[in-house]
């Protein structure tokens, strides 16, 4: 059974820095591509930065370019989200994806508040 378990968010000022992990299980992590998609309140799913399977490509949503950082590491079995002068704007769930574009898995998600 995929599992992926989301942590780090919590409440932050605007400016401030959160790292995000996901620890997935129940599958062979280093052969998939891994996604992070978040969800504000009230509003839709966005894609928010990708990565593949050996870390050799990247891609980032505009509103987060230059200040997400995405990686992995497939010894650890955990993906990471480094996102820095985040934004009130950036207040939403942050879900780790398996595979997004083809038989995805989501994990539960993990809560990001930015506000004074």
């Amino acid at each position: 059974e995929v599992q992926l378990v989301e942590s780090g968010g919590g409440l932050v000022q605007p400016g401030g820095s959160l790292r995000l992990s996901c620890a997935a299980s129940g599958y062979t992590f280093s052969s998939y591509g891994m996604s992070w998609v978040r969800q504000a309140p009230g509003k839709g799913l966005e894609w928010v930065s990708g990565i593949n399977s050996g870390s050799t490509s990247t891609d980032y949503a505009d509103p987060v370019k230059g200040r997400f950082t995405i990686s992995r590491d497939n010894a650890k079995n955990t993906l990471v989200l480094q996102m820095n002068s985040l934004k009130p704007e950036d207040t939403a769930v942050y879900y780790c994806v398996k595979s997004l574009s083809g038989d995805p898995e989501w994990g539960k998600g993990t809560l990001v508040t930015v506000s004074s």
